[in-house]
C-alpha cells in the first residue's frame, strides 16, 4: 500500500541534527497500523511524510492508495480561511463536490456559525470537528489519524467513532494515539518507531510490548 525506499528525514537541533528517519526501507501492508514511539521520536513527521505534506530528505515513498492529510489538532488547514473555505478547499483538492462535502461537514462538525470563522480562531477540539468532518465527507483509502478521536462530548464521540468504523469497513487506517486502548480498538498490527528506525510487528500487542519495554529503558 505504501513504500519507504530508502527515506531519511533528519531536523537540525541545538546540538546538531534529530534523526527522525534513518535510511527507512519498508512496505506497510493495507491494514490498520498503529504507529508508537516516545514524545519527540517523530510519529506526526512520519504520517506527515506519508501524506506528502512533508517531503524526506533522501529516498522516495510510494503511495498505492488514496491517502487522506493527516488528521490532527494542528497543521490540516489555513488558519487564515475559515471552516467553509477550508472544507471547500480541501473538497477541490480531491476532486469531490464542495456542495455535497460543505453539507456533510456542516451536519457532521456541529460547529454552526463557527464554521463562517478564520480556524486561527478555533479551538483544538474545534479544528478536530473540522479535520474529522472533512475527512468523512471523503471516501479515502487509508487514513491517517493523529490523536483526534476522542473530542466533543460523549455524543459526538459515539457518532464519530460509529462514523470511522463504517468508514475502515472499506478503508485502512495508521494512526498515532498515546492510548493504547485506543489502538486497540482501531489497529490490528504496530509499528514502533524508536531512534530513527521503524520495526513492523504483525501483532499490536508486540508491538506495544517493544514500546513499553523501550520507555523503561
Amino acid at each position: 500500500m505504501i513504500s519507504f525506499i530508502d527515506v531519511r528525514k533528519q531536523y537540525p537541533v541545538r546540538d546538531g541534527v534529530k534523526t527522525i528517519l534513518h535510511d527507512l526501507s519498508v512496505r506497510l501492508p493495507k491494514r490498520n497500523i498503529a504507529i508508537l514511539g516516545e514524545n519527540g521520536a517523530g510519529k506526526s513527521t512520519l504520517l506527515r511524510l506519508i501524506s506528502g505534506s512533508e517531503q524526506p530528505d533522501t529516498g522516495e515513498i510510494q503511495r498505492h492508495a488514496k491517502v487522506s492529510f493527516p488528521l490532527g489538532f494542528a497543521g490540516s488547514f489555513n488558519g487564515s480561511l475559515t471552516g467553509n473555505e477550508n472544507a471547500r478547499f480541501v473538497a477541490r483538492i480531491y476532486g469531490q463536490d464542495t456542495d455535497r462535502v460543505l453539507d456533510f461537514v456542516r451536519e457532521f462538525s456541529q460547529l454552526g456559525e463557527h464554521l463562517g470563522m478564520p480556524v486561527r480562531t478555533y479551538s483544538s477540539g474545534m479544528r478536530a470537528r473540522l479535520a474529522f468532518g472533512v475527512s468523512l465527507a471523503i471516501d479515502f483509502e487509508c487514513y491517517l489519524v493523529d490523536e483526534i478521536t476522542a473530542v466533543g462530548d460523549s455524543r459526538f464521540q459515539k457518532r464519530s467513532k460509529a462514523a470511522f468504523k463504517e468508514k475502515l469497513e472499506r478503508a485502512n487506517i495508521i494512526m498515532v494515539s498515546h492510548s493504547n486502548s485506543t489502538l486497540r480498538d482501531y489497529c490490528d498490527m504496530g509499528a514502533v518507531l524508536h531512534e530513527g528506525r521503524l520495526t513492523l510487528h504483525s501483532d499490536l500487542k508486540d508491538a506495544i510490548a517493544e514500546h513499553e519495554a523501550n520507555q523503561s529503558r
